[in-house]
């Protein structure tokens, strides 16, 4: 009994030590300066883009924002910063932005070797390819010879120049840093075929194909894409409140809290419901921020199913069914570890 009741007392200080979360040099940063600077891409409908008002929205700006609302209790205090595929990484590595969230693949070089974390998968992805459909080809195995646009500084890149290799097949790669470009290129018939992340392609069909009719995206997936949020190392708190940001929106969804009934999901009695709206008071203070932070991404940003679908689901134009990144319980991929 005296064994136990021992374990116990050690188990109750080591919470007490680690009850509260310290502040790092880049969350210190982001607090001094009112706000939080995101690096996203340079306009990519469904997950970034900026309208004529210069309104950013998108799945990946809700992560921003979804961030900004847990630091600061407030959605908006985000400065959005454009970056190509090239620039992103020496933009996060220089402190020129305190974040990326911006359509960019999780993999070991870029989690190690470059100096960054991964917080999280807002987005599972894989790598497509879109032609005209006058081109008359049904299937990627078809496209030996052919002209492909292609950004550079990608893992599109270089999943392409697998793909073809271990096809056999030889293309002639038509490479250009600027998406729009690339777009532009491509529709002006300067490359046979388009390849990036399929949702990019959806994207680029539904907001800038001259006819989206006439434009069809090949079946195969070629990789592996999982996108999402990146930190540098070194601040371990501002990492775990931008992947818990995240897993909040997943975790709301999980349990029926939307921007709608959030607030009469307060008087609910459901424990877990109770700990993640803050009504049962720690897991604020455990992340270091206020104990409405949850409540707060959910009411300004909403949970993820919402996020997805107005942006770049069947509420949006790109009409994404939701595959894997439907909820674990649904047979998807997203799955959110539980905030207690």
């Amino acid at each position: 009994m005296k064994k136990y009741m021992a374990a116990g007392a050690i188990a109750v200080g080591l919470v007490g030590v680690a009850g509260t979360a310290q502040a790092g040099k880049d969350l210190d940063a982001v607090k001094a300066r009112g706000q939080l600077i995101c690096g996203v891409s340079t306009g990519v409908a469904g997950f970034a883009s900026a309208d004529s008002q210069g309104k950013w929205t998108g799945i990946d700006v809700d992560v921003c924002r979804a961030v900004s609302a847990a630091i600061f209790g407030d959605s908006e205090k985000v400065k959005y910063v454009p970056t190509t595929a090239q620039q992103r990484f020496t933009a996060l590595q220089s402190g020129e932005v305190d974040l990326l969230a911006r359509t960019t693949t999780y993999t070991l070089t870029r989690d190690t070797a470059l100096g960054f974390d991964f917080t999280g998968v807002n987005y599972y992805d894989g790598q497509g390819f879109m032609v005209n459909k006058k081109l008359g080809v049904k299937s990627a195995k078809e496209l030996n010879g052919a002209t492909v646009c292609v950004q550079p500084g990608t893992t599109t890149e270089l999943n392409l120049a697998d793909y073809f290799r271990t096809n056999k097949m030889t293309f002639k790669p038509v490479v250009i840093e600027k998406i729009e470009e690339v777009r532009a290129a491509f529709f002006a018939g300067r490359c046979d075929v388009f390849t990036t992340d399929a949702s990019g392609l959806y994207a680029t069909r539904a907001a800038n194909a001259p006819t989206p009719d006439d434009y069809i995206i090949l079946p195969e997936i070629i990789s592996k894409e999982p996108l999402g949020p990146v930190v540098r190392h070194g601040d371990n708190q501002f990492a775990d409140i931008v992947r818990w940001a995240l897993y909040a929106m997943i975790e709301a969804e999980e349990y029926g809290i939307t921007s709608k009934n959030v607030d009469e999901m307060l008087k609910s009695e459901n424990p877990s419901i109770k700990r993640i709206l803050g009504v049962t008071p720690g897991m604020g203070k455990a992340l270091g921020v206020d104990e409405k932070w949850v409540y707060n991404i959910v009411k300004q940003v909403g949970n993820y199913g919402e996020s997805f679908d107005r942006n770049v689901g069947m509420g949006s134009p790109l009409k994404i069914a939701r595959g894997q990144n439907a909820l674990w319980t649904q047979g998807g991929l997203q799955y959110a570890p539980p905030i207690r």
